[in-house]
C-alpha cells in the first residue's frame, strides 16, 4: 500500500505535532484516515519526516514524527520558466507539469495576445490557487522543495528582472536547444495561447535571450513547457 504524503505549511520536526487545520480536514474528512495510519510529511525545507498519526478529529489531527530522511534532491539545473498567461485549465497543467519537471521557479507572464488579464484580489485567489497546484503536484511526484510561484508581471518587468547564465525565448526559427552549451541556471520564455509577437522576441533578444526552437512543430502553450523542460533535464539536468 502508498504510504501517503502530505505538505505541510508549517516547519516539521521530530516529536507530536498538530496539523493546520486545512490539511487536518483533508486527512481526517476526506481521506476518512485513523490513528495508526502511517504518513510521511515534508514542508519544503527538503527533509522529509515518516510518523503515524495519533489523534483524528473533524478539525484536528496529531501525528507522531518518527524519523527524519532526506527527501529528493533538486536538480542541478535552476530553472525559471516565465510562462504566458493562459485561461484556466491551460495555465494549472503548464504549473502542474513544470513543478513535475524541476522547475525552481515559475512567473506568468502578461504579453501582447493574453487573453486573460487579473487584477487584485482576482490576482491573489490565482496565485493562492496556482500554489496549490505546484503544493499537489510536488506530494504526487515526490519533490521535496516547492517551487517559487510568482505573481503576474509584465513581459517587460520580467525581461529586466530575470537573471540566469542561458537565457532563451522559445521561436520556431531558431536554433535547436542541443547547440546550447551546459548553464547552471536557466530562463526559458514561453508566450500565451496566442504566441509571442515579433516585437516581443525581438524584446527579449535585447534583454540577453537566445531564440531556441524544440522541433519542426508548433506546440500549445500549455505543451511547450513540458517539452522545454523535459529537453533541458535531459541536456543538462537530472534525467
Amino acid at each position: 500500500m502508498r504510504l501517503s504524503r502530505f505538505f505541510i505549511d508549517a516547519p516539521l520536526s521530530l516529536g507530536e505535532h498538530d496539523l493546520p487545520e486545512a490539511q487536518a480536514h483533508y486527512i481526517g474528512r476526506v481521506l476518512r484516515m485513523g490513528p495508526g495510519d502511517a504518513v510521511q510529511l515534508f514542508d519544503g525545507s527538503g527533509q522529509e519526516y515518516l510518523g503515524q498519526l495519533l489523534e483524528v478529529g473533524k478539525k484536528n489531527v496529531r501525528v507522531s514524527l518518527d524519523q527524519a530522511l532526506a527527501g529528493q534532491a533538486d536538480s542541478p539545473l535552476h530553472i525559471h520558466l516565465g510562462q504566458g498567461l493562459s485561461r484556466g485549465e491551460r495555465m494549472d497543467w503548464a504549473i502542474q507539469k513544470a513543478t513535475e519537471l524541476g522547475a525552481n521557479e515559475i512567473t506568468p507572464i502578461v504579453s501582447e495576445r493574453c487573453e486573460v488579464r487579473l487584477k487584485d484580489e482576482r490576482a491573489d485567489k490565482r496565485l493562492a490557487h496556482w500554489r496549490q497546484v505546484a503544493i499537489s503536484a510536488c506530494e504526487q511526484c515526490g519533490r521535496s522543495t516547492l517551487p517559487v510561484i510568482h505573481p503576474p508581471v509584465s513581459l517587460a518587468e520580467w525581461l529586466k528582472g530575470t537573471e540566469a547564465a542561458l537565457k532563451l525565448v522559445l521561436h520556431p526559427v531558431a536554433e535547436p536547444l542541443t547547440s546550447h552549451d551546459k548553464p547552471a541556471t536557466l530562463a526559458f520564455l514561453i508566450g500565451p495561447e496566442g504566441g509571442l509577437s515579433e516585437a516581443e522576441v525581438e524584446q527579449a533578444k535585447a534583454s540577453g535571450f537566445q531564440a531556441a526552437r524544440l522541433g519542426p512543430r508548433v506546440l500549445r502553450t500549455e505543451t511547450a513547457p513540458v517539452v522545454a523542460l523535459s529537453v533541458a533535464q535531459q541536456l543538462w539536468g537530472d534525467f
